[in-house]
């Protein structure tokens, strides 16, 4: 289900208004990705993508093209491990958020 132009908007400004909601967004992505919730993750990552940096500034950032990354995050898109983790890295830099894995008891 293709998300509306205003519930794009509303992420984006949630996100202006209160970075850590951004932080949460993102921390969220990961960890449904991490969890097997690829549909999911993805679908997260790509509005907060869409909420922060954008495709184009993410494109220049990783030397992949907007539209791949567009089609990695979405629906039927399959990324691979090392576009994948190399998005993310720079999803922290620009953003100065720094994810760290940890193990649960």
């Amino acid at each position: 289900m293709a998300l509306t132009r205003d519930f794009k908007q509303s992420i984006k400004a949630r996100v202006a208004a209160d970075p850590a909601y951004g932080t949460l967004l993102l921390a969220e992505a990961v960890e449904l990705l991490l969890s097997g919730e690829m549909e999911t993750g993805k679908s997260l990552l790509r509005d907060y993508i869409n909420a922060t940096v954008g495709f184009e500034a993410l494109a220049a950032a990783t030397g992949t093209p907007a539209k791949s990354l567009m089609r990695m995050f979405g629906p039927k898109g399959n990324p691979r491990a090392d576009n994948l983790f190399g998005v993310i890295s720079v999803l922290q830099k620009a953003n100065g958020v720094n994810l760290a894995v940890g193990v649960a008891a």
